[in-house]
């Protein structure tokens, strides 16, 4: 069974930083993109994702609202990726879902989700 397990969220103040992981089980790996989208409360899931990476080569994306604050990475010994959110801002208060599949910046994209962890970042 394919399985993806976040962690990592939490409560942190406007300008500190959080770490999130995404640990990948009952997949072949490499064949994979593994991506964070977020959702906030009372909205749709956006349909394109924050981060993504793919496992095979580790080319990564980043949407340009948080370039230059978060950075995704791999660990393929670990199967899991991460992302590093740095000078968090209160507009990315969300649920964060890690996703996989053959493509991972679409939402379209995406075969497998993980549970979700919350993100609140106060002013």
């Amino acid at each position: 069974e394919r399985q993806l397990v976040e962690s990592g969220g939490g409560l942190v103040q406007a300008g500190g930083s959080l770490r999130l992981s995404c640990a990948a089980s009952g997949f072949t790996f490499d064949s994979y993109g593994l991506g964070w989208f977020r959702q906030i409360p009372g909205k749709e899931r956006e349909g394109v994702a924050v981060a993504c990476i793919y496992m095979s080569d580790g080319s990564t994306y980043h949407a340009d609202s948080v370039k230059g604050r978060f950075t995704i990475s791999r660990d393929n010994a670990k199967h899991t990726m991460y992302l590093q959110m740095n000078s968090l801002e209160p507009e990315d208060t969300a649920v964060y879902y890690c996703g996989a599949g053959s493509g991972c910046i679409d939402l379209d994209e995406i075969e497998v989700w993980g549970q979700g962890t919350q993100v609140t970042v106060s002013s």
